[in-house]
């Protein structure tokens, strides 16, 4: 019971500075709060973490890997909204779409077609997001080139059973994440100007938030500053 205890009081005490910061960067970007929605990533992290981050009023939890995701989403008492993160390949998505609440990794129309069969065998909604890639060193990395958007976008608008969200990206390793979020900020304003209601935009974690925030980010996928340094071997 002590350990249970313990481990309360640490992401009690993690999620409580998380929001310090995000608190402080909405304040310096002149936004409010109630426009960042925190998505707390729990991959490698047992079902146990994610139910005592509901009870700390943790509503959103994101994974990356199936079938852990799925493992995770049934062994959870707790109404959660489901985010997978991670690549997804074509044979898995249909397992996906039928837990998932939100897929924040689409890239190719292939996945949203494999998408979309779940999504309609499983007689629920699926809101898609729009991965972008903007390292042009680094073409084996997810996601669409910026100029690829749209292809992708329209894919999953005209999808039955899926709902185009807007769109996602991972800032490239070592890079100042500031202009690639600001890009992505540019691509979801040209993006709503066809889709008007695909307004999210997926950017920011542990370590670039508040260029996140600043930048207009509405989601924020936090793993390490809430749940602490993952195993070596995790």
């Amino acid at each position: 019971m002590s350990g249970v205890l313990d481990r309360r009081a640490e992401l009690a005490a993690n999620l409580a500075d998380t929001e310090r910061r995000i608190v402080e960067a909405c304040d310096a970007a002149g936004r409010s709060r109630d426009e960042i929605t925190l998505v707390v990533v729990t991959k490698t992290y047992p079902a146990s973490d994610v139910e005592i981050l509901a009870e700390l009023g943790v509503v959103d939890v994101g994974e990356n890997r199936h079938p852990e995701a799925g493992d995770k989403a049934d062994a959870v008492g707790a109404a959660m909204q489901w985010h997978f993160l991670g690549g997804l390949q074509t044979n898995k998505a249909g397992a996906v779409a039928r837990y998932a609440d939100m897929v924040h990794s689409v890239d190719r129309v292939k996945l949203v077609n494999s998408l979309s069969r779940g999504a309609e065998a499983a007689d629920r909604s699926l809101t898609c997001l729009v991965q972008v890639d903007f390292d042009a060193t680094n073409p084996g990395r997810a996601g669409v080139v910026p100029a690829d958007v749209g292809i992708v976008a329209d894919a999953i608008a005209q999808a039955p059973g899926l709902v185009l969200g807007g769109l996602m990206t991972v800032a490239p390793l070592g890079d100042d994440p500031a202009p690639h979020f600001d890009h992505l900020v540019r691509l979801s304003i040209d993006l709503r100007r066809d889709h008007p209601d695909a307004t999210i935009v997926s950017a920011g974690m542990s370590g670039d938030l508040e260029a996140a925030v600043i930048a207009g980010a509405t989601h924020l996928r936090i793993g390490r500053s809430v749940l602490g340094e993952r195993p070596s071997n995790g």
